[in-house]
């Protein structure tokens, strides 16, 4: 009898989720578009995640450890850095808060609410997930695959730290279920994580949630708003859709002040998310 080893072994003969060269072609881009969605999403669900707040800022700016190592110097770059160390704090100091007062601590019950998410790698994205880790609440890490491959810090929740190809995807993870935003001094990234949520805010493309700028130096230096304005390039009332502020405490009552609240939107309702979970989810107070 002739033997079918060659057929058997023909990369057709693969069953389709087996075969990597055919995921990974142009044509199934759809699919995989598809399945970075349904992977978080599911994830998210398993783990009761009703809703957010995310925290974007500078990958760069160092933990204290980090700070530790550079040692003692009159190094300009050295004094930059070590100002800009302050950020790591006050993010891990304010996801701390967070975590404690908005509901994180709520899975058990059926419903996580407010929830520290992040881009998953180090700076502030660290600190973030720092500071709700050592509340014990779970947190998310959204990490972006890069030419210079990130590293998931060491605190996001491991069940809730994920990896995606697409910046849009990720994008829309982290806005589907954000209650607030809070941003941090950064550069390209964040600036850019920033303006796509602004301008959704600005268009109505999601719900309205509050929005803090952290470092009212940083922004006003950074970002000439007010120049905007004055432009006609945004309205006066595009510059009511985000306050800056400087301290963890201060976020959390300009948050509170504009609606921080528990909801989940409409058609991501999970077993385990009924109204009545919703209903009684805890608010600001």
């Amino acid at each position: 009898m002739q033997s079918n080893d060659t057929q058997r072994h023909s990369s057709s003969f693969l069953l389709a989720a087996d075969d990597k060269e055919f995921i990974l072609s142009d044509e199934m881009r759809p699919l995989r578009f598809a399945m970075e969605y349904a992977k978080a999403e599911l994830a998210l669900r398993k783990a009761c995640i009703c809703s957010t707040v995310v925290v974007f800022g500078s990958a760069r700016i160092p933990s204290p450890e980090q700070l530790a190592q550079l040692g003692n110097g009159d190094d300009r770059k050295l004094e930059a850095v070590k100002r800009r160390a302050v950020y790591y704090e006050k993010a891990r100091a304010f996801a701390h808060l967070v975590s404690l007062r908005g509901g994180a601590l709520g899975a058990a019950q059926g419903c996580a609410e407010n929830v520290i998410a992040t881009g998953g790698g180090p700076g502030i994205m660290e600190a973030a997930n720092r500071g709700a880790t050592e509340a014990g609440a779970p947190s998310i890490g959204f990490n972006i695959a890069l030419p210079v491959e990130q590293e998931p810090n060491a605190y996001s929740t491991p069940a809730l730290t994920f990896s995606f190809h697409y910046f849009a995807m990720r994008k829309m993870h982290l806005a589907m279920r954000a209650n607030a935003l809070a941003v941090f001094p950064g550069g390209f990234g964040t600036l850019d994580e920033l303006f796509e949520i602004l301008t959704l805010l600005q268009t109505r493309k999601m719900p309205s949630v509050p929005v803090v700028l952290f470092g009212r130096d940083y922004w006003r230096r950074v970002i000439n708003f007010d120049a905007l304005a004055e432009e006609g390039a945004i309205s006066e009332t595009d510059r009511q859709l985000f306050d800056i502020v400087d301290e963890p405490e201060e976020a959390w009552e300009v948050l509170c002040r504009h609606g921080l609240r528990a909801h989940l939107p409409p058609r991501r309702m999970h077993s385990t998310m009924r109204a009545g979970a919703i209903a009684s989810a805890p608010t600001c107070d």
